[in-house]
């Protein structure tokens, strides 16, 4: 039973290579177990890459399935149209196309494992990426939000500073109208006279004035300070927003890029490893000595072909007698007097018929 299915995989004709020896046949089950297994490794392959961009299983075993009959079906073609010839030059020029074809296949399905077997790698090389990332993304939001937040501290800075400096003056003249009581200073007479009067009444405006001054600059601060909050929240929420696109940030595109990042060596040989797989039943076949399979194969398309030629020969030879045997046919047909009479007679009753027809319809016209 698996012996009859690498077959079928293979390729080769069933019936004509039952009449072959067993070793014939264990080289096509060998070619056509390559086939299949090479199938297996293109499901895999493509299900993992599938499963990278839609991160379910589904639509990837789905894809996976028909990727895998894609690829069986053609390395089955590129197997079963590869014909042995007298000179490798030739086999080898007919089989170019092909080794094409399944070095591309070959890349494109180890693309995907390499990217399944150096996973931990590359997971290193994108976690480095996203942080890098997210640092640059949170300079950009912090810059796009540093004008409005420059803004307030100064303007708040500002406030600040007409306060501490209307408090300054306040204490200066507090000073001035103690030392004027004491008489340390000023008139240097102690007491309560008409200048400490003045001093403190001066004193205590100034005093109103900044008690105006803190509650309004006071306001003003409050205000700012919760402008500054909301944008210090603006500026949260938006790196926060921007956090699961980076954190997301692991698709293929992405890991292809990462593992172009790592050292080189170890997937070019993966790579190497999918092309011998691939390419194996072609370099099989090419390597093979022509057997029994080739031999009745050739002879039956050789059969074959002489029979369409001497079909086609003899169909040409047909027309050409049948055309001479119709000329002299008709030759002679054409120097019989009889029917030439009766054929006149046919033409002159018609033409009379036209004739008289003709003069009918010109008298109703008239």
């Amino acid at each position: 039973m698996l012996k009859q299915f690498f077959i079928l995989c293979s390729g080769a004709d069933k019936d004509l290579l039952e009449g072959c020896s067993e070793g014939e046949q264990t080289k096509y089950v060998g070619i056509g177990a390559t086939v299949f297994f090479t199938a297996i490794m293109a499901f895999l392959a493509s299900s993992y890459a599938l499963f990278t961009v839609f991160d379910s299983i589904y639509p990837a075993i789905a894809f996976g399935i028909v990727w895998s009959l894609l690829i069986f079906n053609l390395d089955r073609f590129i197997v079963s149209t590869i014909r042995k010839r007298d000179q490798f030059g030739s086999e080898f020029l007919q089989a170019t196309p092909r080794i094409i074809l399944a070095v591309i296949i070959a890349i494109v399905i180890s693309k995907p494992l390499e990217i399944k077997i150096f996973e931990k790698e590359i997971n290193t090389v994108l976690l480095k990426e996203k942080n890098a990332m997210a640092l640059n993304n949170k300079k950009e939001v912090a810059n796009y939000f540093k004008s409005d937040l420059d803004k307030n501290k100064t303007e708040i800075a500002s406030l600040k500073s007409e306060i501490t400096k209307k408090e300054k003056e306040v204490n200066t003249l507090y000073e001035t109208y103690i030392t004027e009581a004491e008489g340390t200073a000023g008139t240097k007479k102690l007491g309560k006279g008409p200048v400490f009067k003045e001093k403190i009444a001066k004193h205590d405006l100034v005093k109103k004035e900044l008690d105006t001054l803190q509650k309004t600059n006071l306001a003003k601060i409050a205000e700012m300070e919760k402008n500054t909050k909301t944008l210090q929240t603006d500026l949260d929420k938006k790196v926060t927003e921007t956090r699961p696109i980076i954190d997301g940030f692991d698709g293929l595109m992405a890991r292809i890029n990462a593992l172009d990042k790592l050292p080189w060596l170890p997937s070019f040989f993966i790579m190497l490893l999918f092309l011998a797989i691939e390419t194996s039943p072609i370099i099989a076949k090419l390597l093979s000595p022509k057997g029994e399979y080739d031999y009745k194969l050739e002879d039956l398309e050789t059969a074959l072909k002489a029979t369409i030629e001497q079909d086609k020969y003899q169909r040409t030879l047909l027309v050409k007698t049948s055309a001479v045997m119709h000329d002299k046919v008709y030759g002679d047909i054409a120097d019989d007097k009889k029917l030439y009479d009766l054929q006149r007679k046919n033409a002159t009753d018609l033409l009379e018929l036209q004739s008289n027809n003709f003069v009918e319809k010109q008298k109703r016209t008239l």
